[in-house]
């Protein structure tokens, strides 16, 4: 059975139900400190925290005395806008403490669809990380129509899980695992202890959550662990609303683990490996051996780039004979490609106009 430790990466969502008391529309700001307890002892241990909360639509609807049950799309932008602020502020307030630095992360679907602004939101939030910081990440109900939402952060969880190349993801909610149907409708219903793989019959268990707050249900919850466990990803869905939730699962608290399928590292790398290249970069002799070692392209080892291609495409890596050596997501456009080939990454602000990224592609973003 997975655990939280050992995890290098630990990626945690929590819903609006556990967040905001329902009848009240207020903080549970008890709750919020003893998860904030949590995160740090985790990171104690040495693991990095990104924290996928809802919340925003909750505290804004409260604050604006907008009524119970469902809003018009502006109204839920308004609300958002609203609690977006509060939401913020509440996990700076409970993590500044234990001297942990907050960032808001806000994304939507197209953000993971659009492969530029995928590769953009993993660069920011792998800086973040490294600087120390935690994210808190939310879909970005202000702008996002329906068209464009993921419409629950379970998925939304799953998907930053697989964009950060996590290796836990622990769905915080109001029931304590995966049952064979609804436990709160039929008392006969049973609890997965551990679930190694998503067969048929266990997606035909799978029934609709009863909270007021919170959208998604045990479906999306699924697929959320689909996302996540086939991303290299193992996922554990378990009771959110008792203090220190985090520490309650470490200690054995009832949960249901979902066994990841591949490990991160792969399954990032089988995913670039499935692309069809867009253009192509030849390296010299010296770039090769870089490569070789495990390091990232530099502009000074390419010596011709071909084809046309955008930012984050993907483009084959040649050698200097021409043999193709693997695939990599390019960090540049074909054009800037061009300008900047054969030079030093210094140089990259004064022949583009802006700064940019010192590595043409990325070692995380190339197969060999």
């Amino acid at each position: 059975m997975a655990a939280l430790t050992p995890a290098r990466r630990i990626v945690v969502k929590i819903g609006s139900a556990l967040l905001v008391d329902r009848s009240t529309g207020q903080l549970r700001a008890q709750w919020l400190r003893t998860l904030a307890a949590d995160v740090a002892d985790l990171r104690r241990t040495g693991a990095q925290m990104i924290l996928v909360s809802s919340g925003s639509i909750a505290l804004g609807r409260g604050v604006l005395g907008l009524p119970s049950g469902g809003l018009a799309l502006e109204q839920s932008q308004a609300a958002a806008a609203v609690g977006q602020i509060r939401l913020a502020r509440a996990y700076e307030e409970a993590l500044a403490p234990h001297d942990i630095v907050t960032g808001q992360v806000l994304v939507t679907l197209e953000d993971s669809a659009d492969r530029r602004r995928y590769l953009n939101t993993r660069a920011t939030m792998e800086t973040m990380i490294g600087m120390g910081v935690v994210p808190i990440v939310n879909e970005n109900d202000t702008i996002a129509t329906d068209e464009i939402r993921y419409g629950d952060n379970d998925r939304l969880a799953a998907q930053v899980a697989v964009t950060v190349g996590a290796d836990r993801l622990v769905l915080l909610s109001d029931v304590d695992g995966f049952y064979t149907a609804n436990p709160q409708i039929d008392p006969t219903a049973r609890r997965f202890d551990v679930v190694e793989r998503i067969t048929p019959e266990i997606e035909a268990m799978a029934g609709d959550g009863v909270s007021g707050l919170s959208k998604g249900g045990m479906v999306t919850k699924l697929m959320a662990a689909r996302i996540a466990t086939d991303g290299g990803c193992a996922m554990a869905i378990t009771l959110g609303s008792v203090l220190h939730p985090l520490r309650a699962l470490q200690q054995g608290a009832p949960a249901t683990w979902f066994i990841a399928q591949t490990d991160p590292q792969a399954a990032r790398k089988r995913w670039i490996a499935a692309m069809k290249a867009r253009g192509e970069v030849r390296l010299d002799a010296g770039a090769v051996a870089a490569l070789g070692e495990g390091k990232s392209l530099l502009p000074a080892g390419v010596t011709a780039v071909a084809g046309r291609f955008g930012r984050g495409e993907p483009v084959a890596i040649l050698a200097p004979d021409g043999k193709r050596l693997g695939l990599g997501l390019i960090r540049y456009t074909s054009d800037e490609a061009l300008q900047i080939k054969g030079r030093r990454s210094a140089e990259i602000e004064a022949i583009l106009g802006y700064r940019g990224r010192a590595a043409l592609i990325n070692r995380d973003d190339m197969v060999l």
